[in-house]
Order: structure tokens, then C-alpha cells, then sequence
């Protein structure tokens, strides 16, 4: 996998490499092409909310957007159910460290584990999910949590440490979870997929 990890958020304790490891998993649990493309950016609040507004009219801050490539569209990609992806640029994923570290100590666990989550959640949107519908979030939080999981089982396996496991309640939460999150760190519950948001420029 070629993951570019672009740091222009200016907040101290963003582990690069762990978000690179974090998605590379992810995307070979996928069985996606070992050519694919990635790209990862932290940005601050200033920049993700004028993302979160130009691309979903939502104001304010967020902790994660992404946006996959034109010719992947939601249904496709590395969906069970669809095409297998090439080696192709799948998107960019858009985290801010800052806003997920308040969601981080909202949840009971620390940013490293925050930024984890949020980057495989991100990546599964590259991917072709979405949870627009309940039974679209039941799949994908179940995936989600499942490669989280996984993840660190397989850092074990590779004697890597980034992080402890968290497993505190909110360290693998359900879309529910996340909702209640949202109302104690407002803007955040983990959007869907950027779309241009028709008059906005």
C-alpha cells in the first residue's frame, strides 16, 4: 500500500507511522490491491470546518471526513459485495487531532487510540460504506470495531506498540455510542462521505 500521512494540524502527539499501520490494515484485511493509494491529513479546526461546511453544509468543526475517489462510489470498491479496487488512488482521509482528542477524553481513552479508530472508519468510507441507513451503520461500526480490534491483536502478533488497547466502553462503540458522544462534544458523531453541497463554493 502507498499511505501518505500529511501533517499540517500543528498538534503535538499525532503518531504518523500509527495511522499509517492503522489503514495499511485495514485496507489488506479489504483484500484491496497492494498498489492502492492513501492519503491522510490532519488538519486543524479552522480548515476541517470549512471542509465540513463546503462539503456537508454541517457548521463547525468535526473529527473526520473522507473523500474517496470519483470513480469509487458508494457500493463499490472493497465492499464484499463489489468490484475489487486496482491499483488506484482511493482518496484522502481528513482527521483533526485537536477535535478527536476532546472525543478521545470524553469516550475514556487516549488520542492515539481516537485517531486509530477514526482513520479505519475513514477508510472503510474510502471503501464504499456509509451509514446513511441503520442497517448500513450496523454493518459498518461491526466492521469498524471488528479490524479496530484485530488491529491491535495483530500489533501484538508483530511485537509493534503504539498504544494500549483501551476497553473502556467507548473504546469500540457502537453508532449509538458515538451519537451520545456528539452530544457531549458537539459536532463530531463521525459523518459520512464529503459530497459537494450543491451552491457551495
Amino acid at each position: 500500500m502507498s499511505i501518505e500521512v500529511i501533517n499540517e494540524s500543528g498538534y503535538d502527539g499525532v503518531n504518523e507511522e500509527m495511522l499509517i499501520d492503522a489503514c495499511s490494515y485495514a485496507l489488506g484485511q479489504m483484500d484491496v490491491h497492494p498498489d492502492a493509494e492513501v492519503t491522510i491529513t490532519c488538519v486543524d479546526e479552522d480548515t476541517i470546518a470549512d471542509l465540513h461546511v463546503r462539503w456537508m453544509d454541517l457548521e463547525g468543526p468535526t473529527d473526520v471526513m473522507s473523500f474517496p475517489m470519483d470513480e469509487l462510489t458508494p457500493g463499490t470498491g472493497g465492499r464484499p459485495d463489489g468490484p475489487g479496487v486496482g491499483p488506484s488512488m482511493l482518496g484522502d482521509v481528513v482527521l483533526c487531532p485537536s477535535f478527536a482528542e476532546r472525543q478521545a477524553t470524553a469516550a475514556g481513552h487516549g488520542l492515539g487510540h481516537e485517531l486509530a479508530l477514526l482513520t479505519i472508519h475513514g477508510t472503510l468510507h474510502l471503501l464504499g460504506y456509509d451509514h446513511a441507513t441503520p442497517a448500513e451503520e450496523k454493518e459498518m461500526f461491526a466492521l469498524q470495531n471488528e479490524l479496530l480490534a484485530d488491529w491491535y491483536d495483530d500489533l501484538n502478533r508483530r511485537d509493534v506498540h503504539y498504544q494500549p488497547k483501551p476497553s473502556g466502553p467507548g473504546a469500540f462503540p457502537t453508532a449509538a455510542d458515538r451519537a451520545q458522544l456528539d452530544e457531549i462534544v458537539p459536532g463530531g458523531g463521525i459523518p459520512a462521505i464529503g459530497e459537494p453541497v450543491e451552491g457551495a463554493e
